[in-house]
């Protein structure tokens, strides 16, 4: 018996321990609190009694999920509530009365019924949304290309079940003005870490727009510049009504002499950590894509030396939450880069992820998590030297707190 009752808590709980069950659920409770609070008039109170108050916060609150059902399921809803409030009552009428049955069995059988059809519901909604994950993930790469003396790792987490998140990294095989050795296949190295605003199937769709487009537009003889443009052209032009942006970092690197031509449109500043462990950002570039038609970019360039690191990332990271509801924030990211530990690209990206998971502890995700790390180790590379007008100022780099 008690064998069986460990089986059957096993299936039920996944083998999770209860203080990890706990702490799901009180973070899933949150993110339910924090969707239906939104449609409750919270400026209103002035004046009310306290529970005048909760009575308004609570009708506010009942509606917001009563809304969110369809009306034959409002109804049933409706009915199952009445029933178990009010199970039975007894008609007297003189000599005679008329006692109800109990009626709390069919409230509960009505809230059994409403459960079934959601979860039928959320079954074939994940379903669907499984084949659109492993359809985005035919999207990006499975493994970085192999570039002699260049180090790519990247990591992507999302949010929810597919993201608006974007990474790639390839070889451009095409010449280009500035690049006549692309025509014979030794191109520059082309990578982009791109953030659609927004989270689930919306700018998970946008994404796959700009993914396509790009790499149809890499295949053209163009300059970084001229690619960047063409694609917030054509941004803007699927970016109906103006709701929906892309924040993106895209580069371009010649392997052969260390050159990065870069161009940040809106973007979290990338870190480069030089050899000598300086750290200078990368913010050179224009607007987000998708904002404005035939807005103008300016292309930033540095030289990557031998040891020289590039860590590119998207906001998820730093606006991590943990429980207290604080953000993982740049300083923290920015220490990392710093550390003796953090030798290669690998080191960096594991050190940094398993640093957000620790602060963020069983807090629920609120955006995706994107990574992509570079580095430099061909000792034919010149060591790394800021160019003048191209490279940013280095900034100061505060302590992991």
């Amino acid at each position: 018996m008690i064998r069986s009752l460990k089986a059957f808590w096993q299936r039920i709980s996944e083998g999770m321990a209860v203080q990890q069950l706990w702490a799901q659920f009180r973070a899933e409770a949150r993110t339910g609190y924090e969707l239906y609070s939104k449609e409750v008039d919270w400026t209103r109170g002035q004046g009310e009694s306290r529970m005048r108050r909760a009575a308004r916060v609570a009708q506010g609150l009942f509606w917001a999920m009563m809304l969110k059902l369809s009306p034959q399921r409002r109804a049933i809803l409706l009915i199952a509530l009445i029933l178990i409030a009010f199970p039975g009552f007894t008609m007297r009428y003189r000599d005679f009365a008329i006692d109800t049955p109990n009626l709390a069995f069919f409230g509960c059988l009505g809230l059994l019924v409403l459960l079934t059809l959601e979860l039928a519901d959320r079954v074939t909604m994940k379903r669907d949304l499984e084949i659109a994950r492993e359809i985005q993930s035919w999207l990006m790469p499975e493994a970085p290309p192999r570039i002699p003396g260049v180090e790519i790792v990247f990591a992507t987490r999302p949010a929810n079940t597919v993201a608006g998140d974007y990474y790639d990294a390839f070889l451009r095989a095409t010449a280009t003005d500035k690049d006549p050795h692309g025509a014979n296949g030794d191109g520059p190295l082309l990578f982009v870490v791109a953030d659609v605003a927004g989270k689930s199937v919306p700018a998970a769709l946008l994404m796959a727009t700009l993914q396509a487009s790009l790499r149809t537009l890499a295949t053209f003889p163009a300059s970084l510049l001229q690619l960047v443009e063409r694609l917030n052209q054509y941004v803007c032009g699927q970016n109906l009504g103006g709701r929906r942006f892309i924040t993106a970092f895209l580069a371009e690197l010649q392997p052969a002499t260390g050159r990065l031509n870069y161009i940040n449109a809106g973007h979290n500043w990338p870190a480069l950590r030089r050899a000598s462990g300086v750290i200078e950002r990368l913010q050179v570039g224009g607007l987000p894509l998708g904002i404005r038609p035939g807005a103008q970019y300016e292309c930033g360039e540095a030289i990557i030396g031998t040891g020289d690191l590039l860590l590119i990332f998207t906001d998820g990271v730093i606006e991590a939450e943990n429980d207290k509801e604080e953000e993982y924030g740049e300083a923290r990211l920015l220490g990392i880069m710093r550390d003796p530990l953090a030798q290669n690209a690998a080191d960096v990206l594991n050190i940094l992820m398993a640093s957000v998971d620790t602060f963020v502890g069983s807090a629920r995700q609120h955006d995706d998590i994107t990574c992509l790390v570079l580095r430099t180790v061909a000792e034919s590379l010149p060591v790394g030297e800021p160019v003048a007008r191209a490279v940013d100022k280095p900034v100061s780099v505060p302590a992991v707190m």
